[in-house]
């Protein structure tokens, strides 16, 4: 009768050991140089240090690891035309609007991104900057194209940015990289994605947010727009006028 409850117990441990989820080998463990940005009067962009390591069970596997870091601003719908020439004038031809952009969207990779992420991961976790933008069309021929221009001028004016053998790794353990925000940033937060790979696939990953918020003055300015908007409408003619008067005299007295 022991006997049987001893190979009871040891049948229900084995099965309890094959049904509970294995825990990750490998962790991400992430710190930020600061997880709050103010928009002040005078902000001109600001640089966010990115580092961590990577927390194991076992020792370090012979297939070395890559690192992929995402930061990407508040996603908003963005109306994008396309403009043809008619009668020597440029006119709206097409508009497409594209369901979710991201404000600002920076990938920082150890390696050649093609070769850090695989194709099917990157569906999965929708990292590069083509799968952060999401688009099903509005009764355009083409609304991949949209989406490809609106990447494309996001690119070039330094919002979209694809930060490739920028993310700094020693001995397969520590990490670092620096993602520079622009003066021009979207209030609200700004979700940061640490992926570890191993030969294009994500082996773990871990998320947080970075927040921005106006501060002084701006603050000052937003929150009356928004929440008084009379007041502020009379504010704004009040100072208006007093300013058109004021150039007024002053110019009267330097004619005089």
């Amino acid at each position: 009768m022991m006997r049987l409850v001893a190979i009871c117990l040891a049948l229900l441990a084995a099965c309890s050991a094959a049904c509970s989820p294995a825990r990750a080998q490998e962790e991400v463990v992430l710190g930020l140089s600061q997880n709050r940005v103010q928009i002040t009067a005078n902000f001109d962009g600001s640089e966010i240090l990115i580092f961590g390591a990577v927390k194991r069970e076992s020792k370090i596997p012979e297939i070395p690891l890559d690192v992929i870091v995402t930061v990407a601003g508040p996603s908003r719908p963005v109306v994008v035309h396309r403009k043809d020439r008619v009668l020597g004038i440029w006119v709206n031809a097409e508009t497409s609007e594209i369901d979710s952009a991201p404000t600002f969207y920076t990938v920082a990779t150890t390696g050649p991104l093609n070769e850090v992420l695989s194709h099917t991961e990157d569906l999965r976790h929708s990292i590069t900057i083509r799968r952060a933008v999401r688009s099903v069309g509005s009764g355009v021929a083409d609304p991949g194209a949209f989406m490809r221009s609106l990447v494309r001028i996001r690119e070039e004016a330094g919002i979209y940015r694809l930060q490739e053998n920028e993310v700094e790794m020693d001995q397969q353990t520590l990490f670092r990289t620096r993602v520079a925000l622009p003066a021009n940033l979207t209030e609200g937060g700004y979700e940061t994605r640490v992926f570890l790979t191993r030969q294009g696939k994500v082996v773990a990953h871990f998320d947080t947010v970075i927040e921005v918020r106006k501060a002084g003055l701006e603050r000052w300015l937003y929150t009356m727009a928004n929440e008084k908007s009379a007041i502020y409408a009379v504010l704004s003619l009040i100072l208006a006028v007093a300013a058109g008067w004021g150039a007024s005299a002053g110019f009267r007295l330097l004619r005089g």
